[in-house]
C-alpha cells in the first residue's frame, strides 16, 4: 500500500514538472515583450520627448503622448501578466516542495525499517546458515540472488533520499529567486502606473485646450490626410507606368497588373520574398508612430486617418538605408513635397518618404542597408521617415516585413 501511496506522489511530481516546464517557456515569452516594450518607452522618450526647447504644434504633442501611454499600458499589462504568472509558478513550486517533503518522510521511515532490519541479520553467520539451510541448490541460488537485490534496493533507497534532498534544496532556492523576481516587478509595475496617471493628466489638459477649437484642428488633419493622399496617388501612378513600361519591352499587354519580369528580376524578387519578417529597418533608430491601414485620429475619432505604409519617428537629420538589393526606379523631386525615392526589387518596391537629401539618382544599383540618402526634420524637430513597401501594385503591410516592427 505504501508503495502505491509513492507511486502516485511521484506521478503528481512529474506532471506537475511538466506543468512548471511549460510556464517556464511562457515567463520567458513575456519577458521578451517586457523587454520590448521597456526599449520601445526608452526610444520614444529620446526620440519624441528629450528636446523640451522645441515648440511642437499641440496635435504632434497629442500624437506622441498616446502613443507612450499605449506603450505603457501595454507594459503593465504584460508585467501583470508575469507577476501573476510567478504566482502560479510559486504555487506550484510550493505544492512540490511539500509533496516532496512527504516522499522523503516515507522513503527515510522505509529506509530506517530496512536498515534495523539488515542490522539485525546482517551477521555473515546467519547469512551462511540462510543459504545453507536451502533444500537444493536451485534454492540456495535464488536466496544469494535475492541478498544481492535486498543489498541493491537499500542503495537505490539511499540514493533516492539523496536525489530527493537535492531536489528540495533546489526547489527551494528556485523559490526564493521566484518570489524575489515577483516583488521587482510589483515595484516597477507601482512605478509604471504613477508615470502613466501622470501622463493621462498631461494628455486630459492637452485635450481640453483643443477641444475648444476642434474643429480647427479636425481641418487641419484633414488637410494633412489630402496632402498623404496627394503622394499616395502620385507614387500609385508612377509604379503603374513602371509595370506598363516592363510589358512594353517584354512584348505583353499593356493592361497587365504586374511586372513583367526577366529571370534575374524574378531571382532578385524571390530573394526579397524569402526575407519577409527578416528585413533591416530603414533607419538605425526609430519608433513606428503611425502603422499601416485605416485608423482612427487621436484628436478626432471621426476623423480616419489612411496609411499605405508606414511613419517611422527617428532622431535628426538620419540616415537612410535600403532594406534590400536592387535598383533604384525613380527619385520624385516635386515642389509640393519632399523628395521620395524608389526602389525595384523584382516585382517588390520599396519606398522611403520625405527625405532631405538623396544620394543615389535611377537606375543606379543599391545593396542592402546601402545610405541612400537623410530624412527630413521640420521646424518643429519632428524627423518622420514614411516607408511602403509595394507588391506590383498593391501595397503591403510593411510590418509583416521589417524584423521587429
Amino acid at each position: 500500500m505504501r508503495n502505491k501511496s509513492t507511486y502516485i506522489l511521484v506521478l503528481l511530481v512529474v506532471l506537475n514538472s511538466f506543468s512548471i516546464q511549460a510556464q517556464s517557456e511562457k515567463q520567458k515569452a513575456l519577458e521578451a515583450k517586457r523587454l520590448k516594450f521597456q526599449k520601445e518607452l526608452n526610444q520614444l522618450n529620446s526620440l519624441l520627448f528629450s528636446d523640451q526647447k522645441k515648440e511642437k504644434s499641440v496635435v504632434s504633442l497629442v500624437e506622441d503622448l498616446n502613443y507612450k501611454v499605449s506603450v505603457r499600458r501595454d507594459l503593465i499589462k504584460v508585467t501583470n501578466d508575469q507577476a501573476n504568472l510567478l504566482t502560479r509558478e510559486i504555487n506550484a513550486n510550493q505544492n512540490e516542495i511539500s509533496s516532496l517533503r512527504d516522499q522523503l518522510s516515507t522513503l527515510k521511515q522505509d529506509y530506517s525499517e530496512m536498515i534495523v532490519k539488515s542490522y539485525k541479520s546482517k551477521s555473515e553467520q546467519s547469512r551462511v546458515m540462510f543459504l545453507l539451510s536451502s533444500e537444493d541448490f536451485k534454492q540456495a541460488y535464488k536466496r544469494l540472488q535475492y541478498i544481492k537485490q535486498y543489498a541493491d534496493y537499500q542503495k537505490e533507497q539511499g540514493d533516492l533520499i539523496k536525489a530527493k534532498t537535492l531536489k528540495l534544496q533546489e526547489l527551494n532556492t528556485d523559490l526564493i529567486r521566484q518570489k524575489k523576481d515577483k516583488d521587482q516587478l510589483v515595484a516597477e509595475n507601482r512605478i509604471t502606473k504613477k508615470e502613466l496617471e501622470k501622463e493621462l493628466k498631461e494628455q486630459e489638459k492637452l485635450m481640453a485646450s483643443i477641444r475648444k477649437n476642434m474643429s480647427s484642428y479636425a481641418s487641419k488633419i484633414r488637410q494633412t490626410q489630402q496632402q498623404i493622399d496627394k503622394i499616395d496617388k502620385e507614387i500609385e501612378r508612377v509604379i503603374k507606368e513602371a509595370i506598363a513600361e516592363s510589358n512594353r519591352k517584354a512584348g505583353n499587354s499593356s493592361s497587365s497588373k504586374g511586372f513583367a519580369l526577366t529571370p534575374k528580376a524574378k531571382i532578385i524578387a524571390k530573394n526579397f520574398a524569402s526575407n519577409k519578417g527578416k528585413l533591416p529597418w530603414p533607419v538605425e533608430r526609430g519608433v513606428v508612430k503611425v502603422r499601416y491601414g485605416t485608423q482612427q485620429s487621436p484628436i478626432d475619432p471621426t476623423v480616419k486617418i489612411k496609411s499605405n505604409g508606414v511613419r517611422i519617428a527617428t532622431e535628426k537629420s538620419a540616415k537612410v538605408k535600403a532594406v534590400f538589393e536592387g535598383e533604384v526606379s525613380k527619385v520624385i523631386v516635386q515642389k509640393n513635397y519632399n523628395p521620395i525615392i524608389m526602389i525595384r526589387h523584382g516585382n517588390y518596391i520599396t519606398i522611403y518618404r520625405n527625405l532631405s537629401k538623396f544620394y543615389v539618382k535611377p537606375g543606379d544599383k543599391v545593396t542592402r542597408n546601402q545610405v541612400i540618402g537623410e530624412v527630413f526634420t521640420n521646424s518643429e524637430g519632428e524627423s518622420m521617415l514614411g516607408f511602403n513597401i509595394y507588391k506590383d501594385s498593391k501595397p503591403e503591410n510593411p510590418a509583416s516585413w521589417i524584423y521587429k516592427m
